[in-house]
């Protein structure tokens, strides 16, 4: 059973590397080369096509913009979102349950149910074209995913830390910074993983709101190597490389932290 299931294991996982292995060598070849031999080893491991993405693509430039619409949206979604769970989980009676209601409602509508009425408002905004834009679109449809998973953490805080916080004198202010944020930080930083991987991948919203190049982000910009009767593959799987980057240093350095998130609160002391 042990052998049968190091196996499946070992299968897997080589199912997984053969493709992202295949992928990274053709980022050194020509696209000539790659249709002679796809599966193959380049003939030399030339960075010319990771030059020429920074050199002539502006790729620098489409990394910054989805670096700077990741880091505010996560920051301002968290932020908001950790108000609202500490916020859901001090209210009695009905009231609580009715807002947690309504936004594990908002998980449920489609993200193309929106696109024409979140359209309109960002238009009559003047919005368009604007990385504050795409930040506040992020920030509002990640929200109540991070709703979820704070308020599902944050109801299992013990009870007594806040009533006797309260006998102290503390306000609702205090009992946030002090005692919910510190014990949240596992929960806060899984989440924050989650939706790093949301908004850095995001493709839907750029393409809907964003036209000029100046502001395009990387999954859009990947879309410039595919044309309607030939698609530049060296180049795409270069871009893809790039921005599949960070989240896989991220999770690399963070996943203790992403792991202790998903457990926390599941089991009560």
């Amino acid at each position: 059973m042990k052998l049968t299931k190091g196996g499946l294991i070992i299968l897997y996982a080589l199912l997984v590397l053969i493709p992202v292995v295949s992928i990274f060598f053709t980022t050194f070849k020509s696209t000539s080369e790659m249709y002679d031999n796809v599966l193959g080893l380049p003939k030399s491991f030339d960075f010319g096509n990771y030059a020429k993405l920074f050199v002539e693509e502006s790729m620098g430039t489409y990394f910054i913009n989805s670096v700077i619409v990741t880091v505010f949206s996560v920051a301002i979604t968290l932020f908001f979102a950790s108000l609202i769970a500490f916020a859901i989980t001090r209210m009695t009676g009905w009231v609580g349950n009715a807002i947690f209601a309504l936004f594990a409602l908002g998980m449920m509508v489609p993200a193309q149910v929106n696109m024409i009425p979140l359209y309109s408002l960002i238009f009559d905004l003047g919005l368009t074209n604007s990385l504050f834009g795409l930040i506040i679109v992020n920030t509002t449809v990640t929200m109540p995913v991070a709703v979820f998973i704070l308020s599902g953490f944050m109801k299992s805080l013990p009870k007594s830390l806040f009533e006797a916080s309260t006998i102290d004198g503390a306000n609702n202010w205090q009992m946030y910074t002090r005692i919910a944020l510190p014990l949240s930080l596992p929960s806060l930083s899984a989440t924050a993983i989650f939706l790093f991987v949301m908004v850095w991948n995001d493709l839907l919203y750029p393409l809907l709101f964003i036209t000029d190049k100046d502001y395009k982000t990387l999954p859009l910009a990947l879309l410039e190597f595919q044309g309607e009767y030939m698609t530049n593959y060296p180049m795409l799987f270069t871009g893809v490389i790039i921005a599949s980057a960070p989240m896989v240093i991220a999770y690399v350095f963070l996943q203790r932290y992403f792991i202790a998130g998903m457990t926390a609160g599941s089991v009560k002391g």
